[in-house]
């Protein structure tokens, strides 16, 4: 189904459940984006590629951010790339509130899938309405892609909590795409580019969205060989001898044992290996996790000399020295899939929500991402 007939849709019923749609079944225009190039021949119309953006929680900040993200957009004449995921409606009311707080396009310039939402729904107030409409905007939004009707997804932030009070019980975004897409799990990847120069910084997480206590016990030598593996093919599109960083799990990289076992259990052993796997590459760590991220903080300010990327054991000890060098610009690039999602690095902001107050960096990111490597 086209974007045109899709937007002729109009339904408040629960969304249908879809089937998982595997690599073999995306059309070819999405596949050769991800290293499937059925053909070496150039496409016989070409036109730019489109990305399809769900707007996250209507009681948060995603629409401000979108619209503020997309204001240059509109004025250059490019809204036909963009097909937003969405309350029609819903858009045009804070639309005119926003005008006068914010720069912010009109939506109306730009193609929606439009989702009506069950109920009005107040900024900075959310809860189970607002979790289904923002579960709904994904899937659908995920639905244009995997069809070919768009070429990438960008994915304003939602709320977890929500999405549990509507009954849709998923860590987050990320493993809903990851089933809608057939796959069985994706990986998290925040990416920025420095202001000050080309070096680009790169972090995946081995784990992501699980408890502290829970973290050990979910890592591997399988797990993280396999998170290298994805993190070598990300950086190898920027540099194909990637330098990378292993963060330890312990404080120290665990001091030879006396901070914790896990580095000299099966880390070190399983790091050694793939080196020997890939003897190009140039691995460094396990490193104690208070120190790796000194040289990539000298690398954002000058713009060059910093690792190609990082792997962190979990989230947060990933994310906090990300945020805290490039939260502006840092995007979340979702990895595993048989297209590209980016979204921002930010959540919903409910404090601030429907007062102008958001700052679109992050978002505008996200979107010129999605173009760049999608």
């Amino acid at each position: 189904m086209s974007v045109r007939n899709l937007l002729q849709f109009r339904t408040t019923q629960p969304l249908r459940k879809l089937s998982p749609i595997t690599s073999k079944m995306v059309p070819s225009n999405i596949r050769r984006n991800i290293g499937h190039n059925d053909s070496d021949q150039p496409p016989s119309k070409p036109r730019p590629r489109r990305i399809a953006i769900a707007l996250g929680d209507p009681a948060g900040i995603g629409l401000e951010v979108t619209l503020g993200a997309l204001a240059d957009e509109a004025n250059a004449g490019r809204p036909g790339e963009v097909v937003l995921v969405g309350c029609r409606q819903w858009l045009i009311e804070n639309h005119r509130r926003l005008q006068g707080r914010c720069r912010v396009a009109d939506p109306a310039r730009f193609e929606i899938l439009d989702r009506p939402l069950p109920e009005a729904i107040n900024p900075g107030e959310s809860g189970a309405a607002a979790g289904a409409a923002s579960f709904d905007w994904l899937s659908e939004a995920t639905r244009l892609v995997l069809h070919g009707d768009c070429e990438a997804l960008v994915t304003a932030p939602i709320a977890k909590s929500s999405w549990h009070a509507a009954g849709h019980d998923y860590p987050g975004q990320t493993e809903r795409l990851a089933e809608l897409a057939g796959v069985p799990s994706a990986s998290m990847l925040f990416t920025a580019r420095s202001a000050a120069g080309p070096w680009r910084f790169n972090t995946l997480l081995a784990t992501s969205h699980i408890p502290l206590a829970a973290v050990s016990g979910q890592l591997n030598s399988q797990l993280v060989s396999d998170k290298l593996d994805v993190l070598l093919a990300f950086c190898q599109r920027f540099a194909p001898r990637p330098r990378l960083v292993v963060a330890g799990l312990n404080p120290h990289a665990g001091e030879a044992g006396r901070l914790g076992r896990e580095e000299q259990d099966w880390l070190l052993d399983c790091l050694e290996q793939w080196r020997r796997r890939h003897p190009d590459v140039r691995l460094e760590g396990p490193l104690p996790p208070d120190s790796c991220w000194l040289e990539a903080a000298s690398a954002w300010r000058t713009g060059a000399g910093g690792p190609d990327g990082y792997l962190a054991m979990y989230h947060d000890q990933g994310l906090i020295p990300l945020k805290l060098l490039a939260f502006d610009a840092a995007v979340n690039t979702t990895l595993g899939l048989p297209f590209l999602r980016t979204s921002p690095d930010h959540g919903t902001a409910f404090a601030i929500a429907g007062q102008g107050l958001a700052r679109p960096d992050s978002m505008a990111a996200a979107i010129a991402t999605a173009r760049e490597l999608g």
